[in-house]
């Protein structure tokens, strides 16, 4: 049984957008920091400018879209901590 569609169908369709949208950039950090490492100053650079995106929805681009971005969001804070939190340990 697929418990993964069980637990989907509770989400809201923002919650569905939020949680791919974390996966998806989760995922892309990861592949890239293995092909082409990247410094932690240019990854909290690209969090930034993602922050200020967010910030930036004077003329209303909804709420999957906000979602989407946040998504996002969170998972450059997640994998920034993962990063530094690997630095402190070597």
């Amino acid at each position: 049984m697929d418990t993964t569609y069980n637990l989907d169908a509770d989400l809201s369709g923002e919650e569905r957008v939020f949680h791919d949208s974390y996966d998806r950039t989760l995922l892309y950090l990861e592949n890239r920091q293995k092909m082409a490492p990247v410094s932690l100053i240019v990854l909290e650079g690209e969090l930034h400018h993602l922050t200020v995106y967010e910030g930036q929805d004077w003329v209303g681009r909804g709420e999957l879209k906000n979602s989407e971005i946040q998504g996002q969001i969170y998972a450059y804070i997640a994998f920034i901590g993962k990063m530094k939190e690997e630095l402190q340990n070597e």
